[in-house]
C-alpha cells in the first residue's frame, strides 16, 4: 500500500500566525484543526487555514522537511507560500 505524507502550513489569517505540521491524512487533519478538535497552539490562536502543503512518500522525508521548515524565518515561509500561490497552486 502506497502511503502519502504531507507537510503543511496553516495560518490564522493573511500574514498571521503560522503553524507547520506533518500528517498521513491531510484532509482529516485539516478538518480537526478547523473544528478545534486539536488542543493546544492551533486552537488557542485559531490557526486553521491551509496555505501550503507538500507531499512525500516517506514519513522520514516528511518529518525531515517539517524540521527544516519549523526552523525557517517567518519571512522565508511567507515567501514560500506566496511563490506557490503565484505559481497557480492555490
Amino acid at each position: 500500500m502506497d502511503e502519502t505524507f504531507h507537510v503543511y502550513i496553516l495560518a490564522s489569517r493573511f500574514r498571521g500566525t503560522l503553524y507547520v505540521g506533518v500528517t498521513g491524512n491531510l484532509s482529516r487533519r485539516i478538518s480537526a484543526h478547523k473544528s478545534g478538535a486539536v488542543p493546544g497552539f492551533t486552537r488557542l490562536y485559531k490557526i486553521n487555514r491551509l496555505v501550503y502543503a507538500e507531499a512525500y512518500s516517506s514519513i522520514l522525508d516528511a518529518r525531515a522537511r517539517e524540521h527544516v521548515l519549523k526552523r525557517w524565518r517567518r519571512q522565508w515561509k511567507f515567501d514560500l507560500i506566496e511563490r506557490r500561490i503565484r505559481g497557480g497552486w492555490i
